[in-house]
């Protein structure tokens, strides 16, 4: 049996103290989150997170989805009572705008309660978060008319969201895409094909789902310039908002899958089913794209929550299981043997877990809040930067923070010995379930080919400037400070890594574009580690300030210990990605295909 606590004084120490959230009060809906109610969320998630959704994890775990003959599919119990209390307590819609039934928070406040919910049930959440990507898509793309029938409902938890992208024959070369869209003399269109991996595709805890699938319409230029995105309803919706007839959408099965079980991922097949445009014919995955970028950063933020609970659980036991002795001297020479905390690997697998997660944790709000920048905003220079900013550090976070949290979640189970490998104690759930985070909305290879080919590049390379730029900025700001010195000097030596690893491809991109994709996963994670690093110099400044202007705690004192492992345990690894990256890719492109 595993257990949860939401790191409530973690999440308020970045909100209120290294990010400052109060300054961002010109920002619509920041100044409505006050200290006060920032505090009466978050508590209220923990109590939701620990008492509702975490006892219904392995419960929904066992139990799964299932479809029955009829093409219904019923989710585990409990989930239908747990969702609509996401949806009663307004949790759906926390950073939605206020005119659709949202309550128009910051978007930053909404992924520190996905964290938490996530943590607590993985599969339930991703219900609520799907929903959450199919309204973003509508707000931004949807016509006046989709908004008022579909949105109201859906951040109510009436109706939830899909997003339908993948078919049997493509997954991520979506240009190869084979469901049609046929126009239909009422304005609508006949949307025919399949749709596979659909996670939320058919379920029991609405009434209504709201697909947003892909299609090519007709006569369509071919590729991905001929994609058109659909809202097509599961039921019909009729004028006044009330469900009509059931539309020509079924699941034609479930995946039974490696985790997440408690979410129902179906084939849906679509058979002449109405469907509304959404945008531009043509234009749909501008539309999806919005989707798809704001599920990415989800999606490193569900792997953080599974490295978050994994770790909760295996320092709990590593404190309270007793083998063997300390080769130092017994600790506890009163009990038959030593708790396994007394030895250091013990103690470094688990800092090397928490040192991640706090800082991943750091790197998630700090993105989140660029976000809300990007979108909230009415200066034009701000929102160039923070736009820059997503697109450069969305695929790095995908892709590191899932390669990552999942190395976690077998490195917490590893500590259980042969009881993390059986289900009783829970720890194998949190390895199956965050597998998925490192393979879904776009595969972690395509992260880092997407970071290197596309993201870096862009606008002359603008984004990484500035990046490099405002973390040097910071070195330089704070190394001379003498207790500071063991923390920015890595991050300064790591900062240099980066910056000739940047140099290095594109000056291969020059010559052989391939001897760039070759390093494109080191790179991303060599960005990643700099990225982290920056957030451990900004936690560590922060808790040095606090302690010196008087405040003791043991949150402050062991955020210094833990920041100190980062930099000379995790960080120096930059200097092997930078040795790979400079090797080029001559080795691995020479080797002929027939030898694999």
């Amino acid at each position: 049996m595993t257990a949860y606590q939401a790191p409530l004084t973690d999440i308020q120490f970045l909100l209120n103290d290294v990010f400052q959230i109060d300054r961002f009060n010109n920002l619509a809906g920041f100044a409505d989150a006050s200290p006060d109610l920032r505090e009466a969320v978050l508590i209220e998630a923990a109590k939701l997170s620990e008492n509702v959704l975490h006892p219904l994890n392995a419960t929904g775990d066992s139990e799964g989805c299932i479809r029955h003959d009829d093409g219904r599919v019923t989710a585990p119990r409990g989930f239908r009572d747990a969702f609509r209390r996401l949806g009663d307590g307004g949790w759906i819609g926390l950073s939605a705008p206020t005119e659709y039934g949202g309550q128009g928070l910051p978007d930053t406040l909404s992924h520190a309660v996905g964290e938490m919910f996530s943590s607590a049930n993985m599969a339930l959440e991703m219900y609520a978060g799907l929903t959450r990507g199919a309204v973003a898509a509508l707000l931004a793309h949807g016509s006046d008319e989709q908004k008022r029938l579909f949105i109201p409902r859906m951040l109510a938890g009436e109706w939830t969201g899909t997003m339908n992208l993948t078919e049997p024959h493509c997954g991520t070369d979506l240009g190869m895409m084979r469901t049609k869209a046929v126009k239909r003399s009422d304005g609508s269109y006949s949307i025919t094909g399949t749709k596979i991996f659909i996670s939320g595709g058919e379920q029991d805890i609405s009434e209504n789902i709201v697909h947003l699938v892909l299609a090519r319409v007709e006569g369509a230029p071919a590729g991905i310039k001929g994609i058109s995105l659909f809202v097509v309803p599961k039921r019909l919706v009729n004028p006044d908002g009330s469900l009509g007839r059931a539309n020509g959408v079924s699941c034609g099965s479930i995946e039974h899958k490696m985790g997440i079980r408690g979410s129902s991922t179906c084939v849906l097949n679509y058979e002449g089913a109405h469907g509304w445009l959404v945008g531009k014919e043509n234009k749909g995955m501008q539309a999806m794209f919005v989707m798809m970028n704001d599920a990415r950063l989800g999606v490193g933020m569900q792997a953080l929550s599974q490295s978050e609970v994994a770790y909760q659980n295996a320092a709990s036991y590593a404190r309270e299981r007793l083998q063997g002795r300390s080769l130092a001297g017994a600790r506890e020479p009163e009990q038959p043997a030593d708790p396994i905390i007394v030895h250091p690997d013990v103690r470094r697998t688990l800092l090397t877990i928490r040192a991640f997660n706090e800082a991943a944790r750091a790197l998630v709000l700090w993105t989140s809040l660029q976000s809300d920048i990007a979108h909230r905003t009415q200066d034009a220079g701000e929102r160039e930067m923070a736009d820059d900013h997503m697109g450069l550090v969305t695929p790095m976070i995908k892709g590191v923070l899932t390669d990552k949290g999942f190395a976690n979640a077998v490195c917490a189970q590893q500590m259980f010995g042969g009881h993390g490998y059986i289900v009783e104690t829970g720890m194998e759930q949190f390895v199956r379930d965050a597998r998925i985070t490192m393979l879904y909305e776009g595969a972690n290879g395509i992260q880092a080919l997407d970071l290197v080919a596309r993201k870096l590049p862009r606008d002359g390379g603008r984004a990484i400037k500035a990046f490099l730029a405002e973390v040097n900025g910071f070195i330089e700001d704070h190394a001379r400070t003498n207790d500071l010195k063991p923390f920015f000097a890595p991050l300064e030596l790591s900062l240099s890594d980066l910056d000739q690893a940047t140099s290095s491809l594109m000056q291969q991109a020059a010559t052989d574009l391939n001897e760039a994709i070759a390093g494109s996963t080191d790179y991303m994670h060599l960005f990643g580690l700099v990225a982290l690093g920056y957030m451990w110099a900004r936690m560590v400044k922060t808790a040095r300030d606090k302690i010196a202007a008087g405040e003791r705690s043991a949150h402050l004192a062991t955020k210094l210990l833990t920041g100190r492992f980062f930099m000379d345990r995790m960080l120096p690894e930059t200097s092997v990605h930078l040795a790979r990256i400079r090797a080029g890719g001559r080795v691995i492109m020479d080797v002929p295909a027939e030898a694999f």
